[in-house]
């Protein structure tokens, strides 16, 4: 069963490292906030259109089984889980737990042996590969441990490849690529290489390019993993501004127990199952 995690004053005035991570966001909040004028929040326009009801995807019955040759290996046992809209969802366990496969099924890369899974109450469980990946292109947006930059594109051209890829017209291009990276706080960074940039940064644009085509769901695999206490508070801080600005929901994996308090919910995996 999903326990629930929310934000609460501490009890007595003991610094705790969810706290040291807040404060060292601070910088990059101000930042942001210095924004407003700069970023169109098109998430609100969307948020204006007819409000759909429900939750944006719902996980039921799902296993996962590999077949390996000692015999079945099963990763997933009986998940039932939901994301809501507009939501940071985080999916908390050690390595091995699950969290990952459980991630690759919400976003369509891999099928689960048994169960459903339903995004806009739509069985995309059920959904061919070529479809699954018109519902990728088109609603979600990835981002990976290792950042996946191609490393002699600037910043704004990674960005860029995204929107080419995703085929938005192309006289959109340049005010999007600008507009996000000034969301995630690289306006001035943009004609940078990743090998110029530091391991923050470098996630920063990885962000960028992950919402540029405004998809519904973003899935992200352990995105702090890498980074440092403080780098990890300045990337919950873009995604919680990502959230209020361009209405999108928000899944991620982690096992980094000083980032779960900006959370509005935390589904704790433990051996294939959620406890």
């Amino acid at each position: 069963m999903a326990w629930l995690r929310k934000k609460s004053p501490p009890a007595n005035e003991t610094t705790t490292p969810s706290e040291e991570a807040a404060a060292a966001a601070e910088p990059v909040e101000e930042t942001l906030a210095g924004m407003g004028d700069n970023v169109k929040p098109k998430g609100k326009e969307r948020a204006a259109e007819t409000e759909p009801t429900g939750p944006l995807l719902t996980v039921k019955g799902v296993e996962r089984v590999f077949q390996v040759s000692g015999g079945p290996l099963h990763v997933l046992k009986g998940i039932d889980a939901r994301i809501e809209r507009r939501e940071l969802l985080m999916l908390r366990g050690r390595s091995g737990s699950g969290k990952t496969t459980l991630l690759n099924m919400i976003g369509g890369l891999d099928q689960p042996t048994k169960g459903e899974i339903w995004f806009e109450e739509k069985p995309f469980h059920k959904l061919s590969d070529d479809k699954r990946t018109v519902v990728r292109r088109k609603d979600m947006g990835f981002i990976f441990q290792a950042y996946a930059l191609m490393p002699m594109l600037s910043a704004y051209e990674n960005v860029e490849l995204t929107l080419r890829m995703a085929q938005v017209p192309r006289g959109e291009w340049k005010r999007r690529v600008t507009e996000v990276l000034d969301l995630v706080g690289l306006a001035k960074r943009m004609h940078h290489r990743p090998f110029e940039l530091s391991g923050g940064e470098q996630q920063r644009v990885a962000i960028a390019k992950s919402i540029a085509h405004r998809p519904k769901l973003l899935l992200a695999d352990e995105p702090t993993a890498e980074l440092d206490s403080q780098m990890s508070a300045q990337i919950m801080s873009v995604f919680q501004h990502i959230i209020q600005t361009e209405n999108m929901t928000i899944c991620m994996t982690t096992h980094d127990p000083t980032i779960l308090e900006v959370a509005d919910r935390v589904y704790e995996m433990t051996d294939g199952r959620l406890v």
